[in-house]
């Protein structure tokens, strides 16, 4: 391998690292946040945090409840507060085991991981009775169903009706319509808040953002949770067709509010001795009054299903709520990507037999550049006897040397980088590949066939136990599975049909490659070893039949 060869590969490797490394592990900066204007200012003078969750836990259980429950979720509306705190995910388990129980989304206050939605009022009038969270509504109903609504009603000493209707539809969406009836003149703002506990992964500063995200004039913003312990107040003008909540890996709460002329913030408060995370927003520009006080508030709670987020997008005309799924600055070739897994799973109703139908594609679609860089690789390795002896001629000359190489590659007609364009093409892939089976629900829990229950997941088979036989538990960097083994000795053998280096130094640590890969892919998602794998094994057939069709 050439000089020159070596250094272009040394640097695109470098840089593809660089990117890598940028796009998956440095924390992103936060934007600044803008100072807050008059509307924003009276949100917070009036100390609405979620009315403090300053209610006991004998208050909060002598209101009975609204149940609902369709084929994706089952819970309840507390009366106390008006607050929807209780939601199970039906079609999610916690684990990959039979009798995991199913994924809880939100839990009432003094639970472990408290998280719910509330809705209420605002108003400039301190004297005006509003409803907190130590009111007790009254329902027309105690059940929910898909596609009924329950109204829930309460009145202040002063004569006004507060009036809270709740509909809910066959996934993951309510709809939130808020009125207010009664005696006229009094300013009234509502406001929507999601209030949860310090839970979660925390995985904002790695591969997957989890925290506050928003859409705001048309643009994605993402709040990690440091950012909130900064206690950064961010003002955004106009949410119309946007929304605002917290992501988590998998979940996702939102509000969608369906008015323009919302301000609203992400911002951390104490409870009791205990830290919260609160997204809240309020409507401005407006004073409510009267009959005609109506607004409405989508409420999504669920899982990311990227259709389902496909359908609510189109139907309610909610701006860019596929991008709840963390499909990172590759969006336009993760989303791709993933949509194409999707077709193949649907053909074959395995993701696994997807990613190797998929990987198929991906060689078929780079064949033709494929040919050209191994017919290039070929033409070089039947150089090297040459290249040789003119590094032999030329000595220590370097400059002598590559000049003498440029002529050859001239004269022969060789492309000496024409062999990196197939793993350049590839490694974007690689990458988005990587992003989709980490983020993406569908992945989740996805199983193979044999030994690989989740690919999502490493490998949990392990060679230095005897993969179970010996019953230790050897630290993280020793956990080498089946995939990983079979993806270096593709590696190993792919290599031996590549043009070796002529320097024996270089030579060394080519053949170290797969050892290192071994122990770097050990780590990775199962699904993602058994692409490499796969395109490791095709690589090798595609070089041999070139090498034949070539002769």
């Amino acid at each position: 391998m050439s000089n020159n060869l070596r250094t272009v590969l040394v640097s695109v490797l470098s840089m593809l690292v660089l990117i890598f490394w940028q796009i998956y592990f440095v924390k992103k900066e936060a934007p600044a946040p803008v100072a807050p204007q008059q509307n924003v200012q009276k949100l917070e003078g009036h100390d609405f945090l979620a009315a403090k969750d300053n209610t006991s836990q004998g208050e909060e259980s002598k209101g009975a409840r609204v149940i609902f429950q369709n084929g994706a979720i089952t819970g309840s509306i507390n009366l106390v507060g008006a607050k929807i705190d209780d939601l199970t995910l039906l079609r999610y388990q916690k684990t990959v085991q039979e009798d995991s129980e199913d994924v809880v989304l939100l839990s009432p206050v003094h639970t472990k991981e408290v998280y719910y939605a509330e809705f209420g009022w605002l108003s400039g009038d301190r004297n005006v009775k509003l409803p907190d969270n130590k009111t007790v509504w009254s329902a027309d109903k105690h059940e929910l169903k898909p596609n009924d609504k329950v109204k829930l009603t309460w009145k202040n000493v002063d004569g006004l009706r507060f009036v809270i209707t709740i509909t809910m539809d066959e996934n993951y969406m309510f709809t939130i319509e808020q009125s207010v009836s009664g005696k006229q003149g009094f300013d009234l703002k509502p406001y929507a808040a999601l209030s949860r506990g310090k839970h979660g992964n925390g995985e904002s500063q790695m591969l997957i953002h989890e925290g506050g995200v928003g859409v705001f004039e048309n643009k994605l913003q993402e709040v990690t949770f440091d950012d909130l312990n900064d206690k950064k107040l961010y003002k955004f003008s106009d949410a119309n067709n946007g929304w605002f909540g917290f992501s988590d890996k998998y979940w996702l709460t939102a509000i969608i509010p369906e008015k323009s002329g919302l301000s609203a913030r992400f911002i951390e408060y104490t409870s009791g001795q205990e830290q919260r995370y609160q997204a809240d927003g309020v409507m401005d520009g407006q004073s409510l009054d009267g009959e005609a006080n109506g607004v409405r508030f989508r409420f999504f709670a669920g899982a990311k299903e990227l259709k389902l987020l496909d359908e609510y997008e189109q139907k309610y005309n909610i701006k860019l709520f596929d991008r709840a799924v963390d499909f990172g600055v590759l969006y336009f070739i993760t989303k791709p990507i993933f949509l194409a897994l999707n077709f193949f799973h649907s053909l074959v109703g395995n993701f696994g037999v997807a990613i190797i139908l998929l990987t198929v594609f991906i060689k078929l679609l780079l064949f033709p550049l494929a040919y050209k860089g191994f017919k290039g690789m070929n033409r070089l390795k039947d150089l090297q006897p040459e290249m040789a002896r003119l590094k032999k001629v030329c000595g220590d000359d370097n400059v002598k040397l590559q000049k003498a190489m440029v002529e050859l590659y001239k004269k022969e007609k060789v492309n000496p980088v024409s062999g990196c364009l197939p793993l350049l093409l590839q490694m974007p892939v690689f990458f988005a590949l990587y992003k989709v089976l980490y983020v993406t629900l569908e992945m989740r829990h996805a199983e193979f066939y044999g030994w690989i229950n989740d690919l999502s997941a490493l490998d949990p088979t392990n060679i230095f136990t005897l993969f179970g036989l010996i019953p230790w538990s050897p630290p993280s960097f020793l956990h080498i599975g089946v995939l990983p083994i079979v993806m270096s000795l593709t590696l190993f053998l792919q290599q031996g049909l590549n043009p070796q280096p002529t320097d024996p130094t270089q030579a060394k640590v080519m053949k170290l490659l797969p050892l290192i890969f071994l122990f770097m892919f050990a780590s990775f998602p199962s699904g993602l070893v058994l692409y490499w794998s796969w395109s490791n094994i095709l690589s090798i057939i595609q070089q041999i039949l070139i090498k034949r069709i070539t002769k």
